[in-house]
């Protein structure tokens, strides 16, 4: 049988070959004439605003605050759906759910559906995941993922479905590509994820890599029904700051602030241990890392849980992106979203878009080239309703569709305006202005654009009636 670490060694030097051919010398950086790699680093359930250079004032993210400021800071990033599988299939895809089909939890990515993965490794990349996957058929189960639902990551798989099913904060178990258990006992879940982050960067050498570690904290421990920060983390940071708009609500932050916070700071902690590897071996300059998640989190004030909702506590991400062709110590102001992640990151090593991703390279907000950037996102929300929302640089819009059920139906064709919030005047969104008169001209405009979102994305033209909850 052939180890691990031979299958790696055959691995690259298959992929070298296939990069001499297919990457053009002028895409190529970092040492030995090699492309630049990519290391994804993916939470799970985090709010944009834990992170200082998006204005936290807890500290929690010194590694993450340093890296953005050497790389690109996208200030305004919007996940396209905000639920653990239909996000994490919009940024693997580049697609809207309409087009990728996972439009709720719990159904598999097809095997037909390419993703980054398979765009990479066709270019001669070893392509490897560790962590949470979250997008093979509720069916089969929360551990082991069939070959055919891994999206491609076939050179590295140490992964479980629904991570948060296989495994509490200091036990359990994730899976190789065989099935067997890798398991893990009195250790911080989070801290065993990037050990095997780190095995793996040791073991591929100087060959061009794909790697994605995709963490589940700070999302809750299901089955206990709270967030578990590592031990003694939660009482660093007692009477936390409370973001705005939950302080008007009372869901559940009031108990669970601190241990999120603490299991925010164990993974930028995490993140230094990684950069730190990278740098030991040589591959920090020529690795572009990606930092982001799925969707964030309103502990449980706008809804019955935790997301699901089109406010900015949910929809609202962290984007941080450095390395070749980011390194420019700058802040991006446009509006951008997960389905505009594999798209740019295929540009920026120098391969093909392929014409089914729906989302749009950044590369040029980076270069400033912005003329023609529309600075909106499409938002399709199910489970919790079947709802569609907009959200540019000032305005936040969302219709519900009143006869259909979230978990049943992934579409509606119609649906009544349920939300209006202006940003500028009103950022923790406390006042909704749905159905107001002054603000009809403005309903009306945008939801036009809406409904030609939709189209865009795939679905049937709506019709969607005004709110009309005033006279």
């Amino acid at each position: 049988m052939v180890t691990r670490r031979e299958f790696l060694r055959q691995s690259g030097v298959m992929a070298m070959s296939a990069l001499s051919s297919g990457v053009s010398q002028g895409q190529r950086a970092g040492s030995k004439n090699r492309p630049p790699s990519v290391l994804i680093f993916f939470t799970d359930q985090q709010r944009w605003d834990t992170v200082g250079v998006y204005g936290s004032p807890m500290n929690l993210t010194p590694n993450l605050d340093a890296l953005a400021r050497k790389g690109t800071l996208f200030q305004v990033a919007i996940t396209n759906q905000p639920v653990c599988a239909p996000a994490r299939a919009c940024l693997w895809t580049g697609m809207y759910q309409t087009k990728h089909g996972v439009w709720r939890n719990g159904i598999g990515l097809s095997p037909e559906i390419p993703t980054i993965a398979h765009h990479f490794k066709k270019a001669g990349y070893i392509v490897g995941y560790i962590g949470k996957w979250h997008l093979s058929p509720g069916k089969l189960g929360a551990g082991f993922v069939p070959p055919e639902y891994r999206g491609g990551f076939v050179d590295l798989w140490e992964a479980a479905n629904v991570l948060e099913f296989t495994s509490h904060p200091y036990e359990g178990a994730i899976y190789d590509a065989d099935g067997k258990e890798i398991r893990f006992s009195n250790i911080y879940r989070t801290d065993f994820l990037t050990q095997r982050a780190i095995r793996f960067l040791k073991e591929v050498g100087d060959k061009p890599f794909l790697l994605v570690i995709s963490y589940l904290e700070p999302h809750q421990q299901n089955d206990w029904n709270r967030f578990v920060a590592p031990e003694g983390y939660a009482a660093k940071f007692a009477n936390p700051f409370v973001p705005h708009d939950l302080r008007p609500f009372p869901g559940d932050w009031q108990k669970e602030l601190p241990d999120y916070y603490g299991c925010v700071a164990r993974l930028d902690e995490n993140l230094g241990e990684i950069l730190k590897a990278l740098a030991e071996l040589g591959r920090l300059d020529d690795t572009i890392i990606v930092f982001t998640t799925d969707h964030g989190c309103h502990f449980r004030t706008r809804n019955a849980e935790y997301k699901r909702s089109a406010h900015e506590g949910s929809v609202r991400i962290p984007l941080v992106i450095a390395g070749p062709g980011f390194n420019r110590s700058m802040v991006v102001p446009e509006v951008v979203s997960l389905v505009d992640v594999a798209p740019t990151l295929l540009e920026a090593v120098g391969l093909l878009v392929p014409k089914e991703m729906q989302g749009k390279s950044l590369l040029p907000l980076v270069e400033r080239k912005v003329e023609g950037w529309r600075n909106e996102v499409f938002i399709q929300i199910s489970e919790s309703m079947v709802g569609r929302a907009l959200r540019t640089e000032r305005w936040k819009y969302c219709v519900v569709a009143p006869d259909k059920e979230g978990p049943r139906d992934p579409s509606s064709d119609r649906y009544v305006e349920w939300q209006l919030y202006d940003l500028y005047a009103d950022p923790f969104e406390l006042v909704n202005l749905a159905g107001r008169r002054e603000y009809r001209e403005i309903a009306a405009q945008l939801r036009e654009r809406l409904k030609a979102l939709m189209v865009e994305a795939g679905e049937p033209e709506p019709k969607i009636e005004p709110a009309r909850f005033y006279p």
